[in-house]
């Protein structure tokens, strides 16, 4: 790919996504067969400016390594990078390009493809917002396109990274010389494609008479007409979230902005790498901004405007202000639609998957609840809107959503987003009552430590707590008696050093990756009562968040809350009736496993170990999943709170759902038989 299809390539994507590269088989090949610079004429007319500096190894030495960095930058050649190596040493020595000859000004109407190191002057119509880029090899660029039009004719000039500091001080309506470019054929007409040493600056003696007039025409929003170019001067109402799409089997992304002014309001759509604006120009609801050469689109007898190759201004225009109308939550009905609501993410779920009846697509939604000083509420975000990064005590302003009926919340109702939602998180500006507000009910979102849980009398509501995993069962079956559906099942236990708390996780948490002495923060574990404890159970609204350890710095070492819970045994010490105790021991013998079978006709696994401590040898049962754990003779364990049974005498360790096999430590290991 010459740099004539680049041109086209990176106009025709808007910049952004394109890899601005040469074909894949030369790129694969340049690693095996790189072409070092040769000294050529050319070559060593600029090399003499700067042999003062360096020897010619030196130079051919750096011209390689540009080379190299570059390689899959097609429209950057050894000239280029000799200029480069030159401009590092004698810039300001260098004669000005535009007195030499071959830098005379052209009129833009004469101009060719395939023109090399020409100079034109005219006025600047249309300047776009810089966008990124990035080549096959990972490095970053910019470009910039610029329209410049004298009377005989209009061209693009295509700046880049090294280029567009050229713009700080240019302006639509400005006359300006480029000088030291060369010319293409690009996507839309004739390019002038900048080099790193071309010439962009204002011609501070032109004399404007000679030139085409600039004007800055604003169009009211009420008056744009179909199928024009405008000007207009808003102020930005909403930001919807960004979406994808897929097209002939390309991927792509869209956002719809919300403008107002003081005629209407009109949807201003920016397209694939132009989406980027929105974080680049940081724009937010309620700023006022200037989009120069908006493309006016009708569907639907609606108009809408399009970005191509204008540019968006952020300033301070004159624009009335405009404010969404914030509902308290507390006084929100069924059917209320396009609200607007502010307040504290008080509960967050994950991200569910669900398959569309009508196609058998994907889908996903995630809930979460939004509270302020008079109440709560539950909103539904949809599809790519649930990938937003919202996590509990984040501030979020939801502006466009509808208030449905929902029997499933304790208010009777939740908020319902579609695609033209504006989910903001933590938006700035708050009043100082909000913020107030806001702060109070962050204060009580504290994870509560476990033995507050143990101590409540309160049954069936959501607790937060943190703490680290003790000990983990196997995941079990069962068949539910209402409609005969399967349901999974898992134990663990779990302990923050106040106290320890028995965990079930259902159905698909049984899948999450739960380590012994791990730590955990559990969000939304409903609290349990049974006959003669409190449990927590963790369900599809629960939410299991893996901590590190500098996140754990506040809990006991798993070998703290050990020797809270646990008091360590002999194996001569131990009596049937043993609660929480551990033992360590050496394994001296391995059986197989057996599978056997119950009254029911069920079957099981079991397997059978040997270990010794210095007091004595036990025996070892573990059942199920535990059966098909892999052990070596002369392997050393700990087991963390066993079932002690007696059995012909014998007392017999059992491994039972709350039982934990783990390593010793090594002080452990020091008083164990070799």
């Amino acid at each position: 790919m010459d740099e004539v299809d680049i041109a086209k390539e990176v106009v025709k994507n808007h910049i952004g996504a394109a890899d601005i590269s040469k074909s894949e088989d030369s790129i694969d090949d340049a690693d095996s067969s790189f072409e070092k610079v040769v000294m050529t004429n050319e070559l060593l007319e600029k090399y003499n400016q700067i042999k003062d500096y360096m020897s010619e190894d030196e130079f051919l030495d750096e011209m390689n390594k540009l080379k190299k960095e570059n390689s899959d930058v097609s429209f950057m050649n050894e000239e280029t990078f000799a200029d480069q190596i030159v401009g590092r040493y004698v810039e300001s020595e260098n004669e000005i390009l535009t007195e030499r000859e071959e830098y005379s000004s052209d009129n833009i109407g004469l101009l060719e493809d395939g023109d090399k190191d020409k100079s034109f002057t005219g006025v600047v119509k249309t300047i776009s917002n810089p966008r990124s880029f990035k080549t096959r090899k990972g490095n970053s660029g910019k470009v910039c396109n610029v329209d410049v039009e004298d009377k005989t004719g209009k061209i693009r000039v295509v700046l880049w990274t090294e280029n567009i500091k050229h713009l700080k001080n240019i302006s639509e309506g400005d006359i300006v010389h480029v000088g030291g470019v060369d010319i293409k054929d690009g996507y839309s007409g004739l390019e002038a494609s900048m080099r790193p040493r071309s010439v962009f600056e204002k011609a501070v003696d032109a004399n404007p008479s000679d030139y085409p007039t600039y004007t800055e025409e604003i169009t009211p929003i009420k008056d744009v007409q179909a199928n024009t170019t405008v000007n207009v001067i808003a102020r930005i109402t909403r930001i919807p979230p960004v979406r994808t799409y897929n097209k002939n089997g390309k991927d792509g992304k869209v956002a719809s902005l919300e403008l107002q002014d003081a005629s209407g309001t009109i949807s201003y759509t920016l397209w694939n790498n132009n989406v980027d604006l929105i974080q680049s120009l940081e724009l937010n609801d309620g700023d006022t901004v200037k989009i120069l050469q908006a493309q006016v689109r009708e569907r639907n007898d609606e108009k809408s405007l399009s970005h191509w190759d204008g540019r968006i201004i952020k300033g301070d225009f004159d624009v009335p202000e405009f404010e969404h109308e914030v509902s308290k939550i507390g006084d929100l009905d069924d059917g209320d639609s396009d609200i607007s609501i502010i307040g504290v993410v008080t509960k967050l779920q994950d991200i569910r998957k669900f398959i569309r009846k009508s196609d058998k697509s994907e889908g996903q939604l995630r809930n979460f609840n939004i509270t302020d000083d008079t109440g709560s509420i539950r909103v539904t975000l949809w599809g790519e809107s649930a990938d937003i990064e919202i996590k509990k005590g984040d501030i979020v302003k939801l502006i466009g959503g509808t208030v449905v009926y929902d029997e499933y919340t304790e208010e009777g109702h939740s908020i319902n987003t579609n695609f033209s939602t504006q989910i903001s998180v933590n938006p700035k500006n708050l009043s100082e009552d909000d913020e107030l507000i806001f702060n109070n009910i962050k204060e009580k979102l504290q994870p509560m430590q476990i033995e507050q849980v143990v101590l409540g009398d309160e049954e069936n509501i959501d607790v937060d707590v943190m703490g680290r995993i003790m000990s983990v069962g196997d995941i079990r079956t069962f068949e539910r008696p209402s409609d005969g559906s399967q349901g999974k099942v898992r134990s663990a236990s779990f302990s923050d050093g106040t106290e320890v708390i028995q965990l079930s996780l259902w159905d698909d948490k049984t899948n999450v990756d739960l380590d012994v002495g791990n730590a955990y923060l559990l969000e939304n574990a409903r609290v349990r009562f049974s006959m003669d404890s409190i449990s927590l159970n963790i369900g599809s609204s629960s939410r299991v968040i893996s901590l590190s350890e500098d996140q754990a710095k506040f809990l006991p070492s798993f070998e703290t809350l050990e020797k809270m819970i646990y008091e360590y045994r002999e194996i001569s010490d131990l009596d049937e009736y043993d609660e929480n105790i551990y033992v360590v021991g050496r394994i001296f013998e391995v059986f197989d496993v057996r599978e056997l079978e119950r009254d029911d006709g069920s079957k099981y696994l079991l397997r059978n170990i040997e270990i010794a401590d210095n007091s004595q040898a036990i025996r070892v049962s573990l059942w199920g999943e535990n059966a098909k754990r892999e052990f070596d003779e002369g392997e050393a364990i700990k087991i963390q709170n066993p079932r002690i049974d007696l059995y012909n005498d014998q007392l017999t360790l059992n491994i039972a759902e709350s039982t934990a096999i783990v390593k010793p430590s090594d002080e452990e290991l020091m008083n164990l038989p070799s």
